[in-house]
């Protein structure tokens, strides 16, 4: 596990493993908060997430962590507050744009294009990255057809790293749960994300799937260096593989730190079992 140093500063504390220290963090929410109806939903969330970090972010059921992936992404727009991306303001970005950016994402329920196959739903994840214009795709020109071929490649080599080449002209929705949840992440990594948050990537799993995911996703921070945040009910997963948590309660971060730290923090154990009632 990967040592923490605390820093302090005047907007938020930092908690990012010291390998990435040195580097400008893959994001940071600053003061970020969003009210449905008057009621905050969301409110001065800070979070600082380094180059190569697995962290968590986890609360109990209707906390709020859903929502932070929404804004995290634009799917809404923050009412206050600051998402800057390597630095970025997302401010005037839209949702392909904070992807374009570096953020990908995957769904706390599975949203493939399941009567598509299992290539196609890399395909469409690679999008982003094909350079080629409207006429060139018209017109099936040279550079169109080179950079289907490369994109084609591309969805291939990823598929091959989970060792999902076999199923690439299969209908997504005809495979296993397991292997659905794994292609969804696939095509999250075909946009070339930078950060890729994950909500409940564990949901519905038996423990040897669970166990899988969790090989999974040090290969994927491993292989391509990227940071990866998860919100999950887990905990076993969340404590074993978390190198950073962030706790979430009404919309609000009560506590962060290591998973050592969470386990025995008191007021997350309240948040999570209630208080204890005098005798």
């Amino acid at each position: 596990m990967s040592k923490y140093r605390e820093e302090y500063d005047s907007r938020s504390n930092k908690l990012i493993p010291e390998r990435d220290q040195e580097y400008t963090p893959v994001i940071e929410a600053i003061g970020l908060g969003i009210t449905f109806g008057g009621l905050p939903a969301v409110d001065d969330f800070n979070l600082t997430v380094g180059r190569t970090e697995i962290c968590g972010l986890i609360g109990p059921n209707g906390a709020g962590k859903t929502t932070v992936f929404n804004l995290l992404t634009k799917v809404y727009t923050p009412t206050k507050g600051k998402i800057l991306p390597d630095g970025k303001d997302t401010r005037n970005m839209n949702t392909s744009q904070v992807n374009q950016a570096g953020i990908a994402r995957t769904f706390q329920n599975i949203r493939l294009f399941k009567n598509l196959t299992v290539l196609e739903n890399v395909l469409i994840g690679a999008h982003n990255h094909i350079a080629y214009n409207m006429a060139s795709a018209i017109c099936r020109t040279p550079a169109y057809w080179s950079e289907e071929k490369k994109a084609r490649e591309r969805a291939m080599e990823l598929l091959s790293i989970f060792e999902m080449q076999d199923h690439a002209q299969e209908q997504a929705g005809s495979l296993p749960y397991g292997a659905q949840r794994r292609l969804e992440i696939v095509r999250a990594l075909a946009t070339q994300p930078r950060l890729l948050l994950l909500d409940e990537p564990a949901a519905g799993m038996n423990p040897s799937e669970t166990a899988e995911l969790m090989e999974n996703i040090h290969k994927i921070r491993d292989t391509f260096q990227i940071a990866i945040m998860l919100i999950e009910h887990d905990m076993g997963l969340v404590m074993g593989i978390c190198e950073g948590i962030a706790v979430l309660n009404f919309g609000k971060i009560i506590a962060k730190g290591t998973p050592e730290q969470i386990r025995s923090n008191p007021v997350v154990i309240e948040a999570y079992l209630g208080k204890k009632r005098e005798a």
